[in-house]
């Protein structure tokens, strides 16, 4: 069966948020260490993530969480045309420039636009609007992602070909609910595939960076020298919902290196560890069924339904193909072009959402 078109279900102009996932050709470990040819490639896990700060910094996209393995990588993302639409051309076309430079330094850094090149995009109203839209397009932010790492890879290797397995998978995360055991079906990953033993543990994943910020927070409260933009989760949107609830507009991030400031769970870091913790506990330990007397109070807030959380959170990736939420929440979506409603048989495990 032919695959449905990304557009089907994507709408850049459109505030959503998505699971997305990229393997590498053949699944090889192109990112691990590899036991075919006993290459260790671990180094390009720091490509990946270094790209993913730095496209985070200049896209009108939000990046939720994210969790980098040996042969594939997972990315929690929403997208913010909202905050796009704030920007004035001179910063629309000043960003497109830094990730698409015309001109690089001896370091292969961007040079600073000129106002040649500035004019070269604000002067053209259709261009302008077309970029506007590539700045909040999750399809693009994944191509500038693999991309660069796969020149950089087969550079590395002098060979030509493929590095990833072909187009990126994207989930659409419908309710709460949906994002929730996403977030922890992707902070776990590591842990499931029997690289890690805790969450602290897991490299190259967003929990890793939210506990050691707290770390960094905790060691610093006496002092000033861990300013806010340096904390290893600065790049990442911040957890707590309420904490860019209370901003008006949008809630773009002026001084960290994000898109905005806007939180996406109903809960604060803490509490999300805690479940995470509890979660892995049950996984690890081979007690996928095993449900104790007193869940966590985010769950109940949440709706979701209780039997179906570690089913969730382990298997997320496999559950769920198109569109992800409670019954009610993806009976709302529709294909962008037929109108046509998705089918998804485990909505029920998240609620009614």
């Amino acid at each position: 069966m032919a695959r449905q078109a990304r557009g089907e279900v994507f709408d850049p102009l459109e505030v959503s948020t998505w699971h997305c996932i990229n393997r590498c050709v053949r699944r090889c470990f192109l990112c691990g260490h590899d036991p075919v040819s006993g290459k260790n490639f671990d180094h390009r896990k720091q490509w990946l993530e270094a790209r993913f700060r730095w496209l985070a910094a200049n896209f009108g996209i939000d990046v939720l969480g994210f969790a980098i393995l040996s042969n594939h990588f997972h990315l929690v993302m929403r997208n913010r045309p909202d905050v796009v639409a704030t920007w004035s051309d001179e910063e629309v076309a000043r960003r497109w420039l830094y990730l698409c430079p015309l001109r690089k330094t001896e370091s292969g850094q961007p040079e600073e636009p000129t106002d040649a090149e500035m004019r070269s995009i604000t002067g053209v109203a259709s261009r302008l609007t077309e970029i506007r839209h590539r700045l909040s397009d999750i399809s693009w932010f994944m191509r500038m992602v693999a991309e660069p790492v796969a020149r950089q890879a087969n550079a590395e290797e002098d060979i030509h070909g493929r590095f990833w397995q072909g187009r990126f998978r994207s989930v659409k995360l419908c309710d709460e609910s949906a994002l929730l055991a996403c977030s922890v079906y992707v902070d776990l990953n590591p842990l499931r595939a029997g690289l890690a033993e805790s969450p602290e543990t897991s490299d190259f994943t967003s929990a890793q960076r939210r506990i050691a910020a707290l770390q960094q927070s905790a060691s610093a409260a006496s002092d000033d020298t861990h300013p806010e933009h340096i904390r290893p989760d600065a790049w990442l949107a911040p957890l707590p919902l309420a904490e860019g609830s209370t901003k008006p507009g949008p809630a773009a991030s002026v001084s960290r290196p994000r898109c905005s400031d806007k939180g996406f769970l109903p809960m604060s870091v803490v509490e999300y560890l805690e479940l995470l913790d509890w979660t892995g506990r049950q996984i690890v330990a081979g007690k996928r069924g095993a449900i104790p007397e007193a869940l966590p109070p985010i769950l109940t807030r949440l709706g979701i339904a209780t039997p179906g959380w570690l089913e969730l959170a382990s298997n997320f990736g496999r559950l769920y193909q198109r569109v992800a939420g409670g019954c009610s929440a993806v009976q709302r979506e529709r294909t962008r072009r037929t109108s046509r409603p998705f089918r998804c048989r485990h909505a029920r495990l998240l609620g009614s959402g």
